[in-house]
């Protein structure tokens, strides 16, 4: 009798839906591969910057586990590389694309998403990532925006 009351308590409905791969617009798995954006722009508080269009770049390998690293190499300072998960949430019955970003585990952020045979779309808002726009080693909270092609 303790065993069902456990098994009961444990898989309650009140419990969120899990964090899945698949279910959404497109499968996690059709990202593998190697990806070069063709835009990359944070925007913070008056500030906003695009990567690519000052002539630095963003590459990004996805496994198809949807485990990532993304190589930001702006032209005023050394590259460095960013590692996360890609996968979607599922709330309410609705899947919303989101990643974790290995510096902050447990913790992620849902993204506007959209993906063709060649191009892939992630929006976030306010907050949904950083960078150091002054470049004084110190990351501000950004909104991003990144269009990839595929590679």
């Amino acid at each position: 009798m303790v065993l069902i009351l456990f098994v009961g308590l444990s898989c309650s409905k009140d419990d969120p839906d899990p964090l899945v791969k698949q279910g959404g617009p497109f499968e996690i798995s059709e990202l593998a591969g190697n990806w070069e954006a063709i835009t990359a722009s944070f925007g913070g508080d008056n500030v906003y910057v695009d990567v690519v269009d000052e002539g630095g770049s963003v590459s990004m390998t996805v496994q198809s586990s949807g485990r990532f690293a993304m190589i930001i190499d702006p032209t005023d300072r050394p590259a460095y590389t960013v590692n996360g998960e890609m996968f979607w949430e599922k709330f309410e019955g609705e899947f919303y694309f989101a990643i974790e970003w290995d510096d902050y585990p447990g913790d992620w952020d849902t993204y506007g998403a959209t993906l063709s045979a060649t191009t892939l779309r992630i929006n976030g808002g306010f907050d949904s990532g950083e960078y150091d726009f002054d470049n004084y080693g110190t990351f501000e909270s950004a909104g991003l925006t990144f269009e990839f092609v595929r590679i």
